[in-house]
């Protein structure tokens, strides 16, 4: 009964199986492999359009170079108050990017509010020389409360973003949840509503530790590509191995591995979902989309599924574990490795001490 993060299962058999096979003989370093071509070709069939991807080892990397390639250390980041870059990144966008400034916008389930966006846009840099200048707009999908961006609302986001000369990146260390959830294509989830940077988590989702950085329009984005390549060298993210990245990437997009990893965990996230609104006194407190859930337990609920060894995060962490008056607002994620069985023992525990809704 793990419901921490998807980061807490091992890798899936499948890529470590990957792995093993790519590590026998000898091929080129540094991503010079034939896995990595073979990567970008698959990459270029599923998102439907030419790209140039990178591939990096973790979430925090990607997003952090990709947008240091696009911003000067004078350039302002738009993103959402919430957003992984602007809390649990430990300032590697704005040391990558040599003191960028994120500009923290605000908005309903960690998503940005439009109008909010315009107002800040218009804002920045109207000062001159006085200001850091608007450079970037940074997404996040899933977001970071399990709400789902649809392709209406990063368009008009986007707009909002490229009228003011940013580029737009998306944060996708939940893509292939937010294309399962939606059912909406990878193409018209990133560059055709509008992205120009799609950071592609593939760890979160069964990989050891594989993200694919996707420069979409690789002719328009020339400078950008050129940028990221000379950062990804100095930050220590080019592995002279590179083709243990290939593998795990070759892997998990072959045959819709990646888009399966992310329909289980999701069906399991909309069965806890299920189970949790048939009993009283137990609130979620998200739209629950996809496999993250933000859950109000009462007291008592808590402790008994602490004590029965179920495993979560607090949120806010803030918090402590006797909470308020009115309970312990917890996150609940699952994942591609979570078992059937274990929501239901979850649920089981839940029930045991609160009556189920008529």
């Amino acid at each position: 009964m793990n419901f921490t993060s998807d980061n807490s299962f091992g890798a899936a058999p499948e890529i470590i199986e990957a792995m093993a096979r790519a590590n026998d003989g000898t091929v080129d370093s540094y991503g010079a492999d034939p896995l990595a071509a073979r990567v970008e070709g698959r990459l270029r069939e599923i998102f439907e359009t030419d790209l140039r991807v990178f591939l990096v080892t973790t979430g925090t990397a990607a997003n952090a170079l990709s947008l240091a390639s696009v911003s000067p250390p004078w350039g302002t980041v738009f993103c959402h108050t919430e957003a992984h870059i602007a809390e649990d990144e430990c300032g590697a966008p704005e040391f990558f990017g040599g003191g960028l400034t994120l500009r923290h916008v605000p908005g309903a389930e960690a998503k940005i509010d439009p109008d909010a966006l315009a107002r800040f846009v218009a804002e920045c840099g109207a000062g001159g020389v006085h200001q850091t200048q608007p450079a970037a707009l940074s997404l996040t999908n899933l977001t970071e409360k399990g709400a789902l961006y649809r392709p209406a609302e990063i368009a008009a986001l986007a707009e909002i973003a490229h009228g003011a000369g940013c580029a737009v990146h998306l944060d996708g260390t939940r893509f292939a949840n937010a294309v399962v959830a939606g059912g909406e294509s990878p193409a018209d989830l990133s560059w055709r509503s509008g992205i120009d940077i799609l950071c592609l988590g593939a760890t979160k989702n069964g990989a050891l530790a594989a993200e694919a950085v996707i420069f979409f329009d690789p002719e328009r984005q020339a400078e950008a590509i050129s940028s990221f390549a000379f950062r990804r060298k100095r930050g220590g993210h080019l592995l002279s191995k590179g083709r243990l990245l290939s593998a795990q990437m070759d892997a998990w997009l072959a045959e819709d591995f990646w888009l399966n990893r992310a329909a289980h965990a999701n069906a399991m996230g909309q069965r806890l979902a299920a189970g949790l609104r048939a009993i009283d006194g137990i609130d979620i407190l998200n739209a629950a989309a996809a496999n993250m859930l933000f859950v109000r337990l009462p007291l008592a609920v808590h402790r008994r599924l602490r004590a029965g060894g179920a495993a979560y995060y607090l949120h806010p962490p803030s918090q402590t574990e006797d909470g308020d008056g009115a309970g312990v607002r917890v996150r609940l994620v699952c994942s591609p490795s979570t078992a059937p069985e274990s929501v239901d023992a979850f649920l089981d525990l839940c029930g045991a001490t609160m009556p189920v809704r008529a």
